[in-house]
């Protein structure tokens, strides 16, 4: 711990200053209450120190192994995408003033981070069709857990069906918060690559305080909100919909088919892709349910010379309220990352966003029917934005090992969630070129030859 590794700023001359101002000898005194035999007595297992350029280049070493998306063309989805991030995201929340901010208690000494958080708020409910949006949760999987405790505390029900077209992990948080708040959850079944309707409406009972599906869906179809809305109806029970927030620039809102609760993540809009995290989680409703929303809602307000502000007009949260009133023990936002989302979608404008998202529907539509040209099999019946299932006549790890040979990261293996043997969940983003798709389908097709 001394002068020769500067990444470690306390000196032996600042560890004796320490010591001095303690009036104690030595460090092994301020363990004196911890009883011998539990101390350790031995060295850690870990490898002994480096100067810090030794160091970097160690991790440089390390990073290198990674396959990533600047050497690599990627095809895997599932809920982290590769989509384009305009440089100016990094560049202003890499500013101090974003990037080290806390949670903005003090209206006064915090305006920038709070009308951030408003611009955020606004252009959520624009893009769901909602009343009001929160300033953000952990990540979209949050969202469907919080959303499906709203429903129950509003309906005083027991029960929420969830289709089995939303994200399995999402389906694995909702079983875990059910279960921590007593209520039941039935999965809906599925009919190909939707839900089905029929078995869903005799499934929806008077006990059902909600019905969630996913828009897209896990395999990238559009599901039928409005007639899911009619049977959720039959019953009383709320509509949450779990939505691509990308998708939304094109397809119907949600709160203009029925919509109750619209939740998701906002990943695909600025956020990278960073291993699967940190994620951004939204979280909109409609006003009639605004008091039950989780978390923080930023509003703007006057201050006493009139001039605009923004103010945290509602916390519904366990730390700001009596705790058996609390609408949930979420105790914090992903505030850096909602405004790296709110920059992304300013950056690009209601016109970009549009035409990002038409491109990826073009290009999985044209490596669907590239590949059906070749004699495999797509399994999506119902329209699809920019994900669909590919029915393969060999096992899919063994395709993406093939494929991995050719700089080409493959699809989702389907079995061991779904139980479809041999079935690939393709992500075609913009990001992907007509190269890049013809490399993948040539490599298929070369398996069969």
């Amino acid at each position: 711990m001394g002068n020769d590794f500067r990444y470690l700023p306390d000196t032996q001359q600042d560890q004796e200053e320490m010591l001095a101002a303690l009036e104690i000898s030595s460090i092994a005194e301020l363990f004196a209450d911890v009883p011998a035999d539990i101390r350790l007595t031995e060295e850690l297992a870990i490898p002994a120190a480096v100067h810090e350029s030794a160091l970097m280049k160690k991790m440089e070493q390390l990073a290198n192994k990674n396959s990533h998306t600047n050497g690599f063309s990627l095809f895997l989805g599932a809920g982290t995408y590769d989509h384009y991030i305009p440089s100016v995201v990094d560049h202003v929340i890499s500013r101090s003033e974003f990037y080290t901010a806390y949670t903005p208690y003090q209206a006064e000494a915090s305006q920038g981070e709070l009308q951030a958080i408003f611009e955020f708020q606004t252009m959520v409910c624009e893009l769901t069709g909602m009343d009001a949006s929160n300033s953000s949760l952990y990540d979209g999987f949050t969202s469907i857990g919080e959303a499906a405790t709203v429903a129950v505390r509003t309906t005083k029900r027991s029960k929420v069906v969830i289709s089995r077209g939303v994200h399995p992990q999402g389906r694995e948080v909702l079983k875990t918060v059910s279960g921590g708040f007593d209520y039941q959850m039935e999965e809906a079944v599925l009919s190909n690559d939707l839900t089905d309707l029929t078995a869903l409406k005799a499934q929806v009972t008077s006990d059902t305080a909600a019905i969630i599906v996913q828009y897209p869906n896990f395999f990238g179809s559009v599901e039928d909100l409005a007639e899911i809305k009619a049977i959720a109806e039959t019953q009383k029970a709320l509509l949450i919909v779990v939505a691509n927030p990308l998708a939304l620039a094109l397809l119907e809102a949600p709160g203009n088919l029925g919509a109750d609760i619209v939740v998701g993540d906002m990943q695909p809009m600025g956020l990278a892709m960073s291993f699967g995290g940190p994620h951004c989680g939204y979280f909109a409703v409609k006003k009639k349910y605004i008091r039950k929303l989780p978390g923080r809602i930023v509003g703007q307000s006057v201050d006493k010379e009139g001039k605009r502000g923004f103010v945290l007009t509602l916390q519904t949260r366990e730390q700001h309220i009596k705790r058996e009133k609390a609408t949930s023990n979420m105790s914090s936002n992903q505030a850096l990352n909602a405004l790296a989302s709110a920059v992304f979608m300013s950056a690009l404008g209601k016109e970009g966003i549009q035409k990002m998202a038409q491109l990826n529907i073009e290009k999985a539509d044209y490596m669907a029917k590239r590949l059906q040209e070749k004699g495999f099999a797509i399994n999506n019946q119902a329209p699809f934005f920019n994900e669909f299932v590919v029915e393969l006549p060999f096992s899919v790890r063994q395709t993406n090992e093939k494929l991995l040979e050719h700089k080409i990261i493959g699809g989702y293996d389907l079995e061991s969630e779904y139980g479809f043997k041999n079935h690939m969940l393709v992500a075609v983003t913009e990001q992907r070129t007509k190269e890049e798709i013809d490399g993948f389908v040539e490599v298929l097709e070369g398996m069969i030859n």
